[in-house]
């Protein structure tokens, strides 16, 4: 199943993608499907490129993980974490897949991060890792949006992660059963056409029924909730010279089984 939101004159709408179609859904929205509801066509298709695609699903819980590939870490001088690194994006950073993202008057680093996102299907408290990928619905492509400065001048992360349309995610969310093994998938960066990060999910250091078991110890994850699993090597923080985003630049981010999304930065 591949579950996506897009825009209709009343507010945003769930849909089925089939091949190059969306066929609406008779539901209030994903969350609502996310958690076990019917899934039951409410129109005609649609050609997919006729309709605005909208964030797949807007998480009451969005949870970012720090520093979870070796070679991120490495880059950025920092150690690998004995634990999972857990921030929150908050509600308002939800952007659509092609939504522009804005170039807050307040940084002067504003990097992109290519990750993983893992959207909840079933209440998750204290599952065992063993456990924890029954609890997963699917997942997306996400661009954690950071700004650099803030991240590393500020105590906690809450204003370096959560300007507004930091979270870019789509195009819409690939179920657990079609995408296959979570470890088993390679993510693109490309900025202005430049490929900047390459690598599988197979690095990570904690791999997502790890992040998933662990975040359900802290509090129960619920259905429609996402935990983007950390980025690869190749931001622009990490390069040499250092390289961020400015007004715009057109960031595309690709990641196997699951389709791309691509926003450009723009001025407030």
């Amino acid at each position: 199943m591949r579950l996506c939101s897009f825009r209709g004159p009343d507010g945003p709408v769930p849909g089925l993608v089939q091949g190059d179609s969306v066929v609406p859904l008779a539901a209030s929205s994903t969350t609502e499907i996310i958690a076990g509801g019917p899934v039951v066509p409410a129109g005609d298709p649609l050609a997919l490129s006729s309709v605005v695609l909208e964030a797949p699903v807007v998480p009451g819980t969005a949870l970012g993980i720090g520093l979870n590939y070796r070679a991120h870490a490495a880059e950025t001088g920092k150690e690998p974490p004995a634990e999972p690194v857990l921030f929150a994006k908050m509600r308002g950073t939800v952007n659509r897949p092609q939504g522009p993202v804005v170039h807050p008057e307040w940084t002067r680093r504003l990097d992109y991060e290519g990750e993983l996102g893992v959207v909840i299907g079933r209440t998750a408290h204290r599952v065992g890792v063993d456990q924890a990928l029954d609890h997963v619905f699917g997942y997306v492509v996400v661009d954690d949006v950071s700004a650099r400065d803030k991240q590393k001048s500020e105590p906690q992360w809450i204003r370096a992660k959560s300007g507004w349309g930091f979270m870019p995610m789509g195009p819409w969310i690939t179920s657990a059963d079609e995408a296959g093994d979570p470890q088993d998938m390679r993510i693109r960066t490309w900025v202005n056409g430049e490929l900047r990060q390459d690598t599988s999910t197979a690095d990570m250091i904690f791999p997502v029924g790890e992040l998933v078991s662990f975040a359900s110890h802290v509090f129960p994850l619920e259905p429609g909730d996402v935990i983007t699993t950390g980025t690869p090597q190749g931001v622009g923080v990490g390069m040499d010279p250092m390289q961020f985003l400015q007004p715009g630049d057109l960031v595309r981010i690709e990641i196997d089984r699951l389709g791309w999304i691509e926003h450009q930065v723009v001025l407030p």
